[in-house]
């Protein structure tokens, strides 16, 4: 079975519960049940009362939206298995006791927790209880829901918004009964898993291979509609909305070009927040084009698109996104998935969505609509006074050119090779990263020549990767061509390199300002002394792309010597560069993610290391 952080299987849903309550002082147990309450029951009396639940796994749901504006009490089931009839009628007793004037049970459509709930409402109503049940199925997978209809899923979490918000107002029960009712019908939700999820102590409930998807699922892990290979994220929510919003499909959910919604979109448990992120936006972007299939004379848009009385035509046709609701709302255990909701809104629906509550896994989203079309801030002014690039011509912006479409070429030549060695030490993605800074270069040299004076070229380099690179490479190599750049200026004799390389090594060395720090008489002696609080934090030794800097600027000092041939001196050091890279196959990280690596397990070579030797490899050519 896949490892799972419980105490044991048997008492993990009791668990979750006792920690969910110690750490919000607004929720009580009820003893002898697993059953969550408000704290402030006094201010049940005279009000309708609001009970839900269902098994353990789908946390936050359902015990996170008890509060103020939400839900009074929660029953728990065991992971994926519906609560007992005593504790639901437990719970009901203690409300009717409490003083409420009416209790609604919201209950997902699943036939464990219609038999459960229904049972204690029939006992509790023999008992002189005024008790309603309402079944939530929002589940637009199946053509033919059949027999058993459609499953109730994260919508769910949207009924119990409304129906809290109108039991906070003081709504009577049959008026919150109609009300849910209706929202229900005009609510629909679809689900698609990556992997599977397992039950504390159980093998997956299925399988899926490496390159599929499963359209459709039930938060248990039941069987969905269809498997198809993996989508790019776009073409994922296309497929998902297709299907919610498809006329022959029984359950779909009905929407007009220029109705509002509310959209929610739910992480299943597994997927990173990156990835939901993404999904959302491109979920916002497909509705906004909602029933747009084009302006039938498009130079008019073209030209008169300034024009305040001429409307956007996706903001008039599409789908109004009132409310975007992002996060994990109601989970299946650890499955990488997602699930969006659709909730077709008027002003009054939208009012009881916004209305307060005191429930922690509600999320704190701002009061208007979602939209692509955000205005962007304007970016700012360049800083005056940095001296202006002057676009190279003749033969020495042509060998500058050779040389960075070389060492472009080189860096996409080893991306993967660099990836595999970074696995080891650290996140893997050496590769992409200087994937990334080629791609930059050789982009910036389609859109102009790049400058021949040394100084220009490594400045305007400097720029470039500081922005496009991204990572800690980035930064050094930006630090490294800066400082570099700064000794070359007003210089091109072969000794000025060798100085400019030390001056960018030292750059990288350089302390944080502010920061203290004192060396050894050893280190203060040395050629690349270690200086402490350094914005890189590694020196020679430490088992990164300095190894290579260092032992090829040693090197490179021969510059200095009258009558040195460039071409010799260039080639020892891109020979320096490559040993010292195969050297810190030996080396102890010091610096970097690796250190906090065991050095038994770090049997290759730096990848930073082999990237600088591979690009000095590349400039000799």
């Amino acid at each position: 079975a896949p490892k799972k952080l419980v105490n044991s299987v048997s008492g993990c849903a009791d668990d979750a519960v006792a920690g969910l309550v110690s750490c919000n002082p607004g929720l009580r147990l009820l003893q002898g049940h697993r059953v969550i309450l408000r704290d402030d029951l006094r201010a049940v009396r005279g009000r309708v009362a609001l009970l839900s639940g269902g098994g353990s796994g789908h946390e936050p749901a359902h015990a996170g939206y008890i509060g103020k504006g939400m839900l009074t009490g929660v029953v728990a089931g065991a992971v994926f298995t519906s609560p007992p009839v005593g504790s639901v009628l437990a719970a009901i007793r203690v409300l009717a006791q409490a003083g409420a004037v009416g209790i609604l049970l919201i209950v997902k459509n699943y036939t464990g927790d219609r038999l459960n709930f229904g049972m204690a409402l029939e006992r509790a109503r023999s008992e002189g209880a005024d008790v309603r049940m309402v079944v939530v199925g929002d589940d637009c997978a199946f053509a033919a829901p059949g027999k058993a209809g459609r499953r109730g899923i994260c919508g769910t979490v949207l009924i119990h918004k409304v129906a809290g918000a109108l039991a906070e107002a003081g709504a009577g029960l049959d008026e919150i009964v109609e009300k849910v009712t209706a929202a229900s019908k005009a609510m629909g939700t679809l689900g698609l898993s990556l992997s599977p999820c397992s039950i504390p102590g159980s093998k997956p409930s299925f399988r899926l291979a490496e390159d599929e998807m499963e359209l459709g699922l039930g938060i248990h892990g039941e069987a969905g509609v269809r498997r198809m290979k993996v989508l790019p994220a776009d073409e994922a929510v296309e497929t998902m909305l297709k299907h919610m919003t498809d006329p022959s499909n029984a359950s779909h959910i009905s929407l007009t070009p220029g109705c509002s919604v509310v959209l929610m979109v739910n992480n299943l448990g597994g997927l990173s927040c990156l990835e939901l992120g993404i999904v959302a936006g491109a979920a916002v972007s497909r509705l906004g084009e909602w029933g747009v299939s084009w302006d039938p004379i498009p130079w008019l848009w073209t030209s008169w698109n300034d024009l305040p009385w001429l409307p956007d035509p996706a903001e008039s046709r599409g789908i109004r996104v009132a409310r975007a609701l992002v996060g994990s709302f109601m989970t299946a255990l650890e499955m990488a998935g997602v699930s969006l909701t659709l909730l077709v809104v008027d002003e009054e629906l939208l009012r009881l969505i916004d209305a307060k509550t005191t429930a922690v896994a509600w999320p704190n989203i701002p009061a208007g609509p979602a939209s692509t079309r955000r205005e962007e801030v304007p970016a700012p002014m360049d800083v005056p006074g940095k001296p202006t690039d002057e676009t190279g011509a003749g033969p020495g912006a042509a060998q500058v050119e050779q040389i960075l479409l070389r060492v472009c070429s080189t860096l996409l030549d080893i991306q993967d090779k660099l990836n595999q060695l970074d696995r080891a030490a650290g996140d893997g993605d050496c590769g992409h990263t200087h994937a990334r800074a080629a791609h930059a270069i050789r982009e910036w040299m389609r859109s102009r020549p790049p400058p021949a004076a040394p100084s220009q070229l490594l400045s305007c380099l400097a720029d470039l990767l500081l922005e496009k690179m991204g990572g800690s490479s980035g930064v050094l190599y930006g630090l490294f061509l800066t400082a570099a750049a700064r000794s070359l200026r007003g210089r091109s004799d072969p000794a000025a390199w060798a100085d400019a390389v030390d001056s960018g090594i030292d750059a990288m060395q350089r302390s944080v300002p502010g920061a203290g720090g004192s060396q050894s008489p050893q280190e203060s002696q040395s050629q690349f002394p270690r200086i402490q609080h350094r914005y890189g934090g590694a020196a020679p030794g430490d088992r990164t792309m300095l190894d290579s800097l260092c032992a090829a600027a040693k090197a490179l000092h021969s510059l200095r010597a009258p009558g040195a041939d460039p071409l010799q001196v260039l080639e020892a050091a891109v020979q320096s560069a490559e040993a010292a890279a195969e050297a810190t196959r030996h080396m102890e990280a010091g610096a970097g993610r690796a250190s906090y690596i065991r050095s038994s397990r770090l049997e290759h070579p730096d990848p930073g290391a082999v990237a600088v030797a591979a690009v000095l490899g590349a400039v000799l050519g």
